[in-house]
Parts: structure tokens; sequence; C-alpha cells
């Protein structure tokens, strides 16, 4: 059987009655959701060190008061 392309799927969608859509929109979401919840959860820590070249010499205290002054208009 040839793959349905996403059109097709759409179009074929349409033809269901509207409690059908939303039974396939609910069974859709849990196959989803299954699908997610597999994923490793992300850390914030992964983001520790990057992008310090960009601070690199940079004097801290001027660069927080050129930002401090510029929310004032």
């Amino acid at each position: 059987m040839p793959e349905a392309t996403y059109n097709q799927v759409i179009s074929e969608i349409k033809t269901l009655n509207l409690s059908d859509q939303l039974r396939l929109l609910e069974e859709m979401a849990t196959l989803i959701r299954r699908k997610t919840s597999k994923a490793k959860p992300r850390s914030i820590l992964e983001l520790k060190g990057k992008g310090k070249d960009i601070w690199k010499g940079l004097n801290v205290k001027a660069y927080i008061d050129e930002e401090r002054s510029s929310w004032n208009g």
C-alpha cells in the first residue's frame, strides 16, 4: 500500500463527521504525548559555559550601568 501524503490524509479527515474528527484528534494527541514523554528531559545546566567568549574582557559594571540607563529612555 503506498504511503498517503499529508494532503490526502487531510482530505480524508474532512470527510469524517465531527465526532470522529474529535476522536481522531484525541487519539493523535495521546500518540504525540507518548512519543514526546519518552524524550530525555533537558537541563538548563547544559548551557553552562556557552557563549562565555562573548563576555570575555567586558567590564560588567559598565555594561550593567549602560543597560540600566537605557531602561528610562
